[in-house]
């Protein structure tokens, strides 16, 4: 499946401009033969907007979400976006994938909510491994701190995921996430993850870019800088079976041995 990544922090605090944004990328990436378009966490609001967060916050079902249920179909591409989910009082941490006719695949709530500015405006989500079929693949979804998370990428791994995409928003100084921890991720759990980053000073945070799609085999298929940027590469089935056959960890583990982990 031939996946761009959306390497942009958008325009902070205005859900409209966003859209607009998105809707470019998305010719864009349909020009180049994408089938699936990912972004960064919270593109649709962005990041660092303090309670506006809570006030651009929509349900899963929303205006934004048939806005870009348009976009998809009338680009022919499936889109995953990261956006603020309102459910009731609470505000999640989201990200949500749309088909390229248009249907609602899969939402997920970051389970792992990354120091006081998130903790203050989210809640954490209580579902590890939230999947949908898409084009004969597998696709995992996460969010930025999840995939620190060893445990994290391994039970989607465990579940069979081909294809884990992550929205980030990661920081300066901590671009090794991007350069060491995602690439050794693909290879430990034979699968390709799409790590899509914000980039830029944005109120206090700074975003370091290098959004990459990591292959099973550790190599980034493809590696943005530290502008916005649409970078496109291949999740290839057939490189996926391949790597699986020749790195059995998934067949040679032994569970009995790690009870102590949990």
């Amino acid at each position: 499946m031939r996946t761009a990544l959306l390497q942009s922090s958008g325009r902070p605090g205005s859900v409209a401009e966003n859209l607009k944004v998105l809707d470019e990328a998305a010719a864009r990436a349909a020009a180049a033969g994408a089938g699936l378009l990912v972004t960064s966490e919270l593109f649709l609001t962005g990041y660092a907007i303090g309670d506006d967060l809570g006030r651009l916050a929509e349900p899963a079902d929303g205006d934004a979400a048939d806005a870009i249920a348009e976009t998809a179909t009338r680009h022919g591409l499936a889109i995953a976006y990261g956006y603020p989910e309102r459910d009731g009082e609470r505000v999640f941490n989201s990200v949500q994938l749309i088909s390229a006719v248009g249907t609602r695949l899969a939402n997920y709530r970051k389970t792992h909510l990354y120091g006081c500015f998130e903790r203050d405006h989210f809640t954490p989500g209580e579902r590890t491994v939230v999947q949908a079929e898409l084009d004969g693949l597998t696709i995992g979804l996460m969010i930025c701190y999840d995939v620190e998370f060893p445990e994290n990428v391994r039970a989607h791994a465990l579940a069979g995921t081909d294809l884990l995409l992550v929205p980030t928003a990661q920081l300066h100084p901590f671009q090794f996430v991007a350069e060491s921890v995602v690439p050794v991720r693909a290879f430990e759990n034979q699968m390709y993850i799409a790590y899509v980053n914000r980039v830029g000073r944005e109120g206090e945070f700074e975003f370091v870019g290098l959004s990459t799609l990591a292959a099973p085999d550790g190599v980034a298929r493809t590696r943005a800088g530290r502008t916005e940027e649409l970078v496109v590469a291949d999740a290839d089935p057939v490189l996926l079976a391949a790597s699986r056959e020749n790195n059995p960890y998934l067949t040679d583990r032994r569970p009995g041995l790690y009870g102590s982990l949990v």
